[in-house]
């Protein structure tokens, strides 16, 4: 049995990367949305909502092709109720850092799957453990480039992983697209994994 693939909604290559892992055909759309934070949202309230809105947003901007699946996500940084976004700049990537060094934060990533007429939503939310960062460490990261596009200055499945002292969570969640909860949504949806796989 063949399935039309799903249609991911993402700029971030990182998540169709991981959609290729567990073998699920896609279509990547890109949608450009407001992320800006309502006065006195939570950081979960607000990753939840921006997931769905990016649905609701492709769905009606983003000619959408087919009936497909329509599958979105978003990833924040929090330190209490600090959320970090991408660094603008060295000088507030090295502000970011410095926050995280030696400190346990939180991931989110908020995963909404838009499929006949519904729209259901899951949240992963993994704590990262950071060892201590110098000045001198957080400086030259940055100029690896790494950081300039990543939510809370760093990535887990690049350099960024020498600052990782311990993980509690997913760990493709913190990548930015949590493939267990995925996977259950789509799975729901009658889209599997593991589509024409082989084991060499």
């Amino acid at each position: 049995m063949s399935y039309a693939p799903i249609v991911l909604a993402s700029r971030s290559p990182r998540r169709s990367q991981l959609l290729r892992q567990i073998g699920v055909p896609h279509e990547v759309l890109s949608v450009e949305f407001d992320e800006l934070r309502q006065q006195d949202e939570s950081p979960r309230d607000y990753v939840q909502r921006l997931a769905g809105d990016k649905a609701v947003h492709a769905l009606r901007f983003g000619a959408v092709p087919g009936r497909r699946p329509l599958l979105t996500a978003d990833t924040v940084v929090v330190l209490g109720e600090e959320i970090f976004g991408k660094p603008e700049s060295e000088a507030d990537c090295d502000r970011i850092l410095a926050a995280l060094s030696g400190r346990t934060h939180e991931v989110m990533t908020a995963v909404a799957l838009h499929h006949e007429g519904s729209l259901r939503l899951e949240l992963s939310v993994s704590r990262v453990a950071f060892r201590q960062i110098g000045a001198s460490e957080r400086r030259a990261y940055w100029r690896t480039g790494e950081p300039a596009d990543k939510a809370g200055g760093y990535a887990i499945q690049g350099l960024g992983a020498v600052f990782v002292e311990r993980l509690e969570g997913s760990y493709s969640g913190v990548m930015g697209l949590p493939l267990f909860e995925t996977a259950r949504l789509l799975r729901d949806a009658g889209v599997p994994a593991w589509q024409e796989q082989k084991i060499p």
